[in-house]
């Protein structure tokens, strides 16, 4: 697989929010009062971000305690934190927290702060992080990766005119892009084993189906982007940035070789690459007489199956995406995938394209035999 095209996977959901545990352990000393205590010291504390973060631009920085649980001297308080990136997020994004304390004299003082149990990372827990913001992106990273984060901003930001120019739909029009230090460190901050991310340049992390999503960010895997040729980078965060792009008119009803093939088309678009040279796993197997029979189904574009089948997926989503633009027009592309996240495909593509999806398909056969075939 190529590696610009191994780079590129479907958007992943990053959850950020957990529910709060039940407070367990000793009562809370003298009760109401003791508790009291514990939570008025979590608000002092709180009430700015920490000093090694101002270079970050927060907003609406909170903690709010769900439950407090005192062991002698030292208490536990669970709790969400809430914050903005400024320019960036349109609502509050959340974490959940673990915040311990000791009893210093005749007060509580906080002591340190983590993720709570099963909660994800934030990128400052992985170690201090440096800032690059280039015109329409904001990029944080960790880890000794600040050499690398002027370039990647420079990059997000042609990313961010070449998707405005794909998706004319109003979309904020920036991009965050987070870079951890390591493989195991931007696993971490997903909560998925290392081996899922392996071999790729990035990932884009979201809700689908929610509207815009405060907490769309692209991820680098540090490892996999390092072995990408320019080009192969620009590939990748014009595609990841697509996602940004086209969340709100995302939905479970979307086919992913459609979000898949068009955030390609999106990457795509205008850089002059055949569809051999683009795709070339689904070229050699055209090639060997082993044309799709079907449009790519979602289960094609999952984790830790054949990575030449992942390929074959996501080279046919892209030329399904290519043929509608080509031959029906690129709005008549963007009306689809709109639709699309609205209703069955079997209704958008009569109210687009005028034809139903079995013709949808033998178009596209037709398409990949006179595209790929020598």
């Amino acid at each position: 697989m190529s590696l610009a095209r191994r780079a590129v996977l479907r958007a992943l959901p990053l959850p950020l929010l957990w529910a709060p545990l039940a407070a367990c352990g000793a009562p809370a000393g003298t009760g109401d009062a003791a508790e009291g205590e514990i939570r008025g010291a979590v608000a002092r504390w709180s009430a700015a971000p920490p000093a090694g973060l101002a270079g970050i631009p927060l907003e609406d920085w909170a903690y709010e305690v769900t439950s407090v649980r005192r062991e002698g001297v030292r208490a536990f308080a669970r709790a969400e934190l809430r914050y903005r990136l400024a320019g960036y997020d349109t609502a509050p994004s959340g974490s959940a927290r673990e915040v311990e304390l000791v009893r210093d004299g005749a007060a509580w003082r906080v002591t340190s702060d983590r993720p709570a149990p099963g909660a994800l990372p934030q990128p400052w827990d992985q170690g201090p992080v440096a800032v690059a913001r280039g015109a329409h992106s904001l990029v944080l990273g960790a880890g000794g990766q600040e050499r690398n984060l002027a370039g990647i901003a420079a990059g997000a930001d042609r990313a961010v005119a070449a998707v405005t120019a794909a998706w004319p739909q109003r979309w904020a029009g920036r991009v965050v892009v987070l870079v951890p230090g390591t493989l195991d460190a931007m696993a971490a901050l997903l909560g998925r084993p290392a081996s899922d991310y392996r071999g790729l340049g990035a990932v884009t992390t979201g809700r689908v189906g929610a509207g815009p999503a405060p907490a769309d960010r692209v991820v680098v895997n540090p490892e996999g982007y390092a072995e990408l040729s320019e080009e192969g980078r620009r590939i990748v965060l014009t595609h990841e940035t697509t996602h940004v792009a086209t969340r709100a008119a995302t939905s479970p009803r979307t086919p992913l070789w459609l979000s898949e093939g068009f955030a390609d088309w999106a990457a795509y678009r205008g850089t002059g690459r055949t569809a051999a040279e683009a795709a070339p796993e689904l070229a050699r197997a055209v090639r060997r007489g082993e044309l799709p029979g079907a449009l790519p189904a979602d289960e094609a574009f999952g984790f830790g199956g054949d990575p030449e089948a992942l390929a074959r997926a996501y080279g046919g989503a892209w030329l399904a995406c290519r043929l509608i633009a080509d031959r029906w027009g690129e709005a008549a592309l963007v009306r689809l995938y709109q639709r699309a996240g609205r209703e069955p495909l079997a209704s958008a593509l009569p109210g687009t394209l005028a034809l139903d999806p079995a013709a949808l398909t033998r178009a596209w056969q037709t398409y990949l035999t006179q595209e790929l075939k020598p």
